[in-house]
């Protein structure tokens, strides 16, 4: 045997609970109300929730594991944290019949780790400070970003998925996936350059960041070939940013299981450290780099936490965009009276409403219904999408109770 006695037994008690669910009528139902939303025919916003404080939401013991295995412990962590929200946060989640196994693929860095310093106020808490130490001071600095030359590790690839099989077969159907790249290179600079460095080039240093994220961004492209020449790209994603990714347009007539294109997929983009940005530095520093990218996957999701009600419009200079971030720091009607009907209204709520001393569902109400309004007002197509959740002070149930509140304003927002 590939995996123990304890661990297969344990894995397989809890893979049996999600098939058991999986198979539940709602969750085609669920499906069905994804894939008008992201067709922007909505029967109602959707709900869904990502990026839990997991270390806060243990209760009666539903999320401490049993096997010994790392890799077991991985699975193990997935299939109970998909049976907790299940029970506990459900929104608008579907529990599909199958587990998804990544293929090991070797050589994805760029030459470079980050070197910070950190800030820790919880130590079981994932969610810390960082200050980046700047490892590009000048054009010869960037020399050290590489180019990643992915591979395969056939052999280490072989042995995960025959344990996968041990593990579930007769209960999930195993896939085998492979990357699903993004375009979010700013995110990735300032760890390497600095938050304040980068921001100050912008303006001061203007061809040496452009210098920068040609290198960048070269060194991603020629990493999405590589990928897929070799038939090491995902499909059939579920989820894409912490959002329903179900839809009737993806993959493409053409798609072949053993060698997934981009146009097969969902990708998003998004430059957070771009939050006081202008838009036409956003353009000239992001989105002219995005373009190509964009024009190369099968739908996008744009955004992350940086407001962007005032870049609308260079969003949409960006093919194939589905879905824009509204994140807590938008200005909600000017984002809604912008967007109108051409793109999912992808709400952040501000995940800060879970964090003071007294919880007030309240507050969390007049919130989802200010922007509920606000999108029925401009006919915006609308999801609410709680992520970036850094603590509920150790009161699960706050996170339970959101959930109810949530579904509540969407129910009643149904066309």
């Amino acid at each position: 045997m590939l995996v123990s006695h304890q661990d297969r037994t344990a894995l397989r008690e809890l893979a049996a609970q999600v098939a058991e669910i999986a198979a539940l009528p709602v969750q085609q139902e669920s499906i069905a109300l994804w894939k008008a939303l992201n067709g922007l025919k909505p029967e109602r916003p959707m709900v869904m929730i990502g990026q839990i404080p997991w270390h806060e939401m243990n209760v009666d013991g539903e999320l401490t594991l049993q096997t010994q295995d790392p890799l077991c412990r991985r699975w193990e962590t997935t299939l109970r944290r998909t049976l907790y929200s299940w029970r506990h946060m459900r929104a608008d989640m579907v529990v599909e019949p199958y587990f998804d196994v990544s293929k090991v693929i070797r050589g994805m860095g760029f030459g470079l780790k980050t070197d910070e310093n950190r800030s820790v106020l919880d130590p079981e808490n994932d969610v810390v400070g960082h200050y980046y130490l700047d490892q590009l001071q000048n054009e010869e600095d960037l020399q050290k970003i590489q180019t990643p030359h992915p591979t395969l590790d056939k052999e280490a690839t072989a042995l995960v998925e025959a344990k996968a099989h041990e593990v579930f077969d007769g209960l999930l159907e195993v896939r085998l996936q492979g990357a699903t790249p993004v375009f979010s290179p700013w995110d990735q600079l300032v760890t390497w350059h600095g938050v304040e460095n980068s921001l100050l080039d912008l303006a001061v240093r203007p061809e040496f960041m452009h210098a920068m994220i040609k290198r960048y961004s070269d060194a991603l492209y020629a990493m999405l070939d590589q990928l897929e020449e070799k038939g090491l790209l995902g499909y059939g994603q579920a989820r894409i940013h912490c959002t329903g990714a179900h839809t009737d347009e993806l993959p493409t007539p053409e798609f072949d299981v053993d060698h997934p294109r981009p146009g097969d997929l969902w990708t998003f983009a998004m430059a957070q450290v771009f939050v006081g940005v202008s838009p036409a530095m956003h353009k000239e520093f992001e989105i002219d780099y995005a373009v190509d990218w964009a024009q190369r996957f099968g739908l996008v999701y744009y955004g992350c936490c940086e407001p962007l009600h005032n870049k609308i419009d260079i969003i949409r200079g960006l093919p194939h965009v589905r879905k824009i971030s509204m994140s807590p720091w938008v200005d909600v009607e000017v984002g809604a009276q912008k967007i109108g009907g051409d793109y999912v209204f992808s709400r952040k709520p501000s995940p800060a409403l879970l964090a003071p001393d007294v919880w007030s569902p309240e507050a969390v109400e007049a919130d989802l219904i200010e922007t509920r309004e606000a999108c029925a007002r401009h006919g915006c197509p609308l999801e609410f999408i709680l992520k970036d959740i850094s603590t509920v002070r150790y009161e699960p149930q706050r996170l339970w109770e959101w959930v109810d509140v949530a579904m509540r304003v969407a129910q009643d927002g149904a066309v």
